[in-house]
């Protein structure tokens, strides 16, 4: 079993792994492709960057709630997590459960649906052997654990953070303009979108929720409050510039991709294409691979995590094969989902899954869950920095 770093022994490089980690994560589905980005923020206008913004926020004040619950009381899993949030009200974390097994075979698919679409796009191969060829990838980066995943999840995180701003910031001023779409869009439109973008905001934050046991297993280095709430700051600012300079630059060229033949599926490709840098094509290619690989390597180890220790695979000893044998199985499931199309998935999957979490994870972790971490910290008289407060007076 893999040694876990304690509540105490981390910093400043720690902090910024975990950030990373979650950018290069949600980087696969999330924006890589374009396809979340244009099914839930583009067709809202200049409104679609304040949801995209606003879904990061969520998402980075959740998962900040949930790890300094997790591991300041020293929790082993998400279901120990769930039990502590729901307390004392028994049996409700299996809504997680069912929530987090429909997620990760939908998200594993789409990922593995994404980069067999884009390997197919460039090298004209198949996209059954491509589907299979990504999923023993992701197999085998899984069953290495926590650590390889920080170490890789990071310096990917880094590869396509450049790579994609470079992309985005030079496609939103192509096209049509990014300011004249949405100075239109505004005069056209006001705000009657914004109601509209606030419910898909929460809506996207929703379904990715899946990155939870995954960052909380990854996030037991951060030591205390302080560490957890910088290293989700960080994250929120890299993935809301991200996240929005994606929709800002398919605003921009949005009359052009949808009047293309399955120019929807992988939108950001239609559009690197069309602006004609071939320097640009090839680094999105490369980007594009590594954002959804991790992303389908960082939600299968939180899968095999929640189960390579239970009670049916313990007369296997040895742990990588514990975690191969899960993987096989979530792949297999994944890469049969996968045949359904990205754009399906995204569509209908991604977004009952997400009104589901608004009410099960965001809500309760934004409201319980603040009030469960301030009372315990305050209760265990444990400061910012994790240490004991002294009462001098008694």
């Amino acid at each position: 079993m893999e040694k876990k770093l304690s509540w105490k022994e981390s910093g400043i490089f720690a902090v910024l792994q975990i950030a990373l980690v979650l950018f290069s994560s949600h980087a696969g589905g999330g924006f890589a492709t374009g396809n979340q980005a244009n099914t839930y923020f583009v067709n809202l206008g200049w409104t679609g960057i304040i949801s995209a913004v606003l879904s990061m926020l969520l998402l980075t004040l959740m998962l900040r709630e949930a790890m300094i619950m997790y591991n300041s009381r020293g929790l082993k899993s998400y279901k120990e997590l769930f039990q502590t949030l729901y307390a004392p009200f028994d049996k409700l974390e299996f809504i997680f459960e069912i929530f987090y097994y429909v997620m990760v075979v939908m998200v594993v698919a789409t990922t593995i649906s994404g980069t067999a679409s884009a390997l197919e796009e460039y090298f004209s191969l198949s996209y059954a052997f491509t589907v299979f060829l990504v999923g023993v990838i992701i197999l085998a980066l899984t069953i290495f654990g926590a650590g390889l995943l920080r170490i890789v999840g990071s310096f990917m995180g880094i590869g396509i953070l450049i790579t994609s701003l470079v992309i985005y910031l030079v496609g939103s001023f192509q096209g049509e303009g990014i300011l004249n779409v949405v100075r239109l869009d505004f005069f056209t439109n006001g705000f009657n979108q914004m109601p509209k973008a606030i419910i898909n905001g929460f809506v996207y934050a929703g379904f990715q929720c899946v990155q939870l046991p995954a960052m909380i297993a990854c996030g037991g280095i951060l030591k205390n409050k302080k560490e957890v709430s910088m290293s989700m700051k960080i994250s929120f600012v890299i993935n809301a510039v991200a996240l929005g300079l994606s929709v800002a630059m398919l605003l921009s060229w949005q009359g052009y991709y949808t009047g293309i033949e399955g120019g929807t599926t992988i939108p950001t490709l239609t559009v690197t294409k069309a602006m004609g840098y071939k320097w640009m094509e090839i680094a999105y290619a490369i980007c594009l691979v590594l954002c959804l690989i991790s992303s389908g390597v960082s939600i299968t180890f939180g899968f095999v995590s929640r189960f390579e220790n239970i009670k049916i695979l313990s007369k296997i000893k040895d742990l990588k094969s514990r975690r191969l044998i899960i993987s096989f199985f979530v792949l297999v499931a994944s890469m049969g989902l996968s045949m359904a199309g990205l754009t399906n998935i995204i569509k209908y999957g991604y977004g009952y899954c997400g009104y589901l979490a608004i009410f099960a994870i965001i809500i309760p972790f934004l409201t319980i869950g603040v009030y469960k971490n301030r009372k315990y910290l305050r209760d265990e008289n444990i400061d910012e920095i994790g240490s004991k407060i002294v009462n001098f007076e008694n």
